[in-house]
């Protein structure tokens, strides 16, 4: 018995000094002493340490270290509309830790991801499983839940955001958002995703001036809703209008993954503008929220589409809602 706990002490010592060794390597180090080369696998031994660390202080690992890469690149993705990435997040093996630590730079630089619209969109999702601390029992309960009504919006995958377009009597339209990137946290978080940006996903044509209208009413009906809760949420609690970080919230150089709340975008970000306002897309047309086929009372515009108190995006300069 003796032996075996000293062989255990051990073993345990061994760990600790194993880990305090790695901790202590920089990027070199682990490129040449232990053959890394790649910097987002670099990145994910380095998260992986970390959350192990943390654990043994008596925190346990995060509940992003039971996302493996496999998952992220296929069930998660899918789930986010945007399975034409998978490759190139398998090859980077993200797991959930690394998911939890990217940037719009990564996006760019690691995982081929250039349209601006789709950085949105996987920035938001990562966001969204954020707040539950990458726990995806929680999300696939409320999800569960949703699945069969026209409730709580947020949650939505992209499978049931098509599912609720052919609700709504658009089914010819409705296979048009695969591989679009629009999913609950996109119709929610993002203040200025009108029924405008829905239509030019869906490919309706701007002459159709009643199916329009029959979009507009349908989206207000769910996002309208959900975004007031928000607001009363984020009231009740007395958030400020920027992201939280979770555990895992900043990336490995300790750079914050939504960029500096304190700089310039960011202010305009707390006083209640999201990341595509006042940019123009669709032909030079102002994403505000509005319609364009008839003249319309003032004060009866699109700006119904109540704004969320807070959205997590603050650095984007274009966008274009396509799934090309």
């Amino acid at each position: 018995m003796q032996a075996s706990v000293c062989v255990s002490v051990q073993a345990s010592v061994c760990v600790s000094v194993q880990t305090l060794v790695l901790l202590s390597l920089n990027d070199d180090d682990l490129e040449l002493g232990l053959g890394v080369n790649s910097s987002m696998h670099r990145r994910k031994l380095r998260l992986a340490i970390e959350d192990y660390r943390e654990a043994e202080n008596g925190k346990g690992l995060s509940k992003a270290s039971e996302l493996d890469h496999h998952w992220v690149a296929k069930a998660w993705l899918n789930d986010v509309g945007l399975l034409q990435y998978s490759q190139a997040f398998h090859n980077h093996l993200v797991d959930g830790r690394v998911l939890n630590s990217l940037t719009k730079r990564d996006l760019e630089k690691y995982l081929n991801v250039s349209k601006k619209f789709h950085q949105i969109s996987l920035l938001l999702a990562i966001e969204l499983f954020r707040q539950w601390e990458f726990d995806r029992e929680i999300l696939h309960e409320r999800r569960t839940w949703c699945e069969n009504h026209n409730v709580d919006p947020l949650v939505w995958t992209n499978q049931r955001v098509i599912k609720w377009v052919r609700e709504i009597d658009l089914k010819e339209y409705a296979d048009n958002l695969l591989n679009s990137g629009i999913h609950g946290a996109v119709l929610v978080l993002e203040p200025t995703f009108n029924s405008e940006a829905m239509a030019t996903a869906l490919g309706i044509p701007s002459n159709k001036h009643i199916i329009r209208r029959h979009l507009f009413e349908e989206l207000n009906l769910i996002v309208n809703p959900a975004r007031h809760g928000l607001m009363q949420e984020s009231e009740r609690l007395g958030q400020l209008c920027y992201a939280q970080q979770g555990s895992l919230g900043h990336n490995h150089t300790g750079e914050n993954v939504l960029g500096d709340p304190e700089d310039e975008t960011s202010r305009k970000y707390k006083a209640g503008r999201g990341p595509m306002e006042s940019m123009k897309a669709f032909g030079g047309k102002d994403l505000g929220f509005h319609e364009t086929h008839s003249p319309r009372p003032r004060g009866d515009s699109e700006e119904t589409l109540s704004r969320p108190a807070c959205s997590s995006l603050q650095t984007f300069t274009g966008i274009d809602v396509t799934n090309t």
